[in-house]
């Protein structure tokens, strides 16, 4: 018997949903004294869960199925021409992997990333407490993607690494490189690093169609959605809709 099938499960009280307004959420966890190791996270992940600091969630909802998990196919990826343009004028961007520590610069950057472009989240205002459990304690497979231009860092993409592919977990920068466009280049750079990995998929997270702050999810393409418990293959987001109606 597998660990995912003696795992038990915790579902929250219902609540306001953080992304759509009029709706209520219900959100299903792992048991948090459960051993996760790289496999299971894998397998979690391949059900749909995300992981937030220590905890592995997913929506579970009565009466919505908006929250619909994505991740892009990267042996089939084919960058868009803006996405093209994000890196070509990314060239003078270098990356750097490193281990999940904290590091007051990356704390100064996400402090005021959030006090910038997130006023209106739970996540606002930032602070160090809030800033290490949600991303510095993770797990030995999260990585730190750091983006500089001439030593100077603007940005991190927060990663782990999965047995089948790269779950990004968060990205925040400098708002004063917004013109770089950080976070798309971010999730270009995660393609291409699982590519050159072997890894089939980058896991994006969940898409919700109603959501404005979500709409970039489906931009990389092929990727596949998870509706009804199976990935399927959708290129257009209108496909979704049809699928999810």
């Amino acid at each position: 018997m597998s660990q995912l099938q003696t795992m038990v499960f915790y579902a929250t009280p219902e609540h306001q949903c953080s992304y759509l307004e009029e709706q209520r959420a219900t959100t299903m966890f792992v048991d948090p004294k459960a051993k996760i190791t790289n496999s299971v996270y894998s397998q979690l992940s391949e059900l749909g869960f995300r992981r937030s600091g220590n905890h592995y969630y997913r929506p579970h909802c009565s009466n919505c199925n908006a929250c619909i998990p994505i991740r892009v196919l990267t042996s089939d990826f084919k960058p868009s021409r803006s996405q093209k343009r994000v890196t070509k004028n990314a060239l003078g961007v270098q990356a750097q992997i490193l281990s999940a520590d904290f590091h007051e610069d990356h704390y100064l950057i996400y402090e005021k990333y959030i006090n910038h472009r997130h006023t209106d989240g739970d996540m606002f205002p930032a602070s160090r407490e809030q800033y290490r459990s949600f991303l510095v304690d993770g797990r030995e497979c999260t990585r730190f993607i750091e983006f500089s231009i001439d030593d100077h860092v603007i940005g991190i993409a927060v990663v782990d690494e999965l047995e089948d592919g790269l779950s990004a977990i968060y990205t925040f920068f400098d708002p004063d490189f917004s013109h770089l466009s950080i976070g798309t280049y971010a999730v270009l750079w995660q393609i291409q690093e699982a590519q050159r990995r072997g890894l089939p998929h980058v896991y994006l997270g969940y898409f919700i169609a109603a959501c404005k702050k979500m709409s970039y999810k489906t931009a990389f393409k092929p990727f596949q959605a998870r509706i009804e418990e199976s990935w399927l293959n959708i290129d257009e987001m209108q496909s979704i809709a049809n699928k999810n109606t």
